[in-house]
């Protein structure tokens, strides 16, 4: 028998992995682009299994109208499950899987990447040089060697990045709830958020967003920050404070900000909006500042990452349909 999963969120690059990742499991699936909400659940009523993004909503609303369909089993296509109200899932009887680690070298070249872009100016060069415009009026950098990097969330991305920027002959920093038992053989030095915050010439996301992370860089920690300090995150938007970073930056004590995710970026990230007017005022003032840099969520967008995803998802459906349990259970 064909067991059937239907995908919520589905992006137009995911149909060639997952297809090739459920034939391997005898799944049939049917796609959406629609992302799930309570309104968009009864899409996949009948299904016993669904799969969503990162920006799906499996707030109560939606989990309810999914468990009234008869879904007993949630795929998420991602590490973070900050959509998924894990409370309600048990209340409802719906178990819940995600993809642990997909590829933490991925998000974490990419984090050097928006380091490096953001410090030797190369998005503005770029567009210079196009239009035969060779001066270097306004494009200095510094040398990242030597420089201070603090690691906010010491996981398997952050010790990535980390191994990265030692390579770079950085001092590297790190705050986590829990340390990482090889980070000393790395020379890297455990402190407090405080002494990071004001130690640090850079600093970097990766922790996930919880009750605990949510809006870590506020005022109140923006303030004890270095002056001309770089602030970067590839981890969820959430985690800083938009409106209190958008003051920082205009009061110029922050150096360079490069973003791969922001905190609504539900309803607008995944999508091509060129022809459309952006009804979030807070995005567009952050785009308006010449030392911001944002991608739209693609840290993770390489072949590898996206491979190991479709097969964690699929084998996650399939022993769900077989009746196991695996680490990748969250409820």
């Amino acid at each position: 028998m064909t067991q059937r999963v239907f995908v919520f969120g589905c992006q137009d690059f995911e149909p060639e992995f997952l297809d090739a990742a459920a034939a391997r499991h005898g799944i049939a699936v049917q796609y959406s682009d629609s992302t799930l909400s309570a309104q968009t659940a009864v899409l996949a009523r009948q299904y016993s299994a669904v799969s969503i993004f990162a920006n799906d909503q499996a707030d109560r609303a939606a989990l309810e109208n999914l468990a009234a369909h008869g879904t007993r089993f949630i795929a998420l296509r991602c590490a973070g499950f900050n959509q998924l109200d894990l409370q309600a899932a048990k209340q409802l009887g719906i178990d819940a899987a995600r993809v642990p680690e997909y590829s933490p070298y991925s998000v974490a070249e990419h984090t050097v990447g928006l380091l490096l872009t953001l410090n030797r100016k190369l998005h503005r060069a770029w567009v210079r040089v196009r239009e035969q415009n060779f001066s270097l009026k306004g494009l200095l950098g510094f040398d990242l060697h030597g420089k201070t990097i603090g690691i906010i969330g010491l996981g398997k991305i952050g010790m990535a990045f980390a191994r990265i920027m030692r390579g770079f002959g950085c001092t590297v920093l790190a705050y986590d709830v829990q340390q990482h038992p090889y980070a000393a053989e790395l020379g890297i030095q455990f402190v407090s958020l405080p002494a990071l915050l004001q130690q640090s010439d850079v600093i970097s996301l990766h922790c996930p967003l919880n009750e605990h992370t949510h809006h870590v860089l506020n005022a109140e920690t923006l303030a004890q920050t270095k002056p001309g300090v770089f602030l970067l995150n590839t981890g969820r938007g959430a985690l800083i404070d938009s409106k209190a970073l958008i003051q920082r930056i205009k009061s110029g004590h922050i150096g360079a900000v490069g973003l791969d995710v922001y905190e609504q970026e539900s309803g607008v990230f995944f999508a091509d909006r060129s022809g459309e007017i952006l009804n979030d005022d807070v995005l567009a003032r952050l785009m308006t500042f010449p030392n911001v840099f944002i991608t739209g969520h693609q840290g993770f967008f390489t072949r590898e990452a996206v491979q190991n995803i479709a097969d964690t998802t699929m084998q996650n459906l399939a022993d769900f349909f077989a009746g196991r349990r695996s680490d990748c259970w969250l409820t």
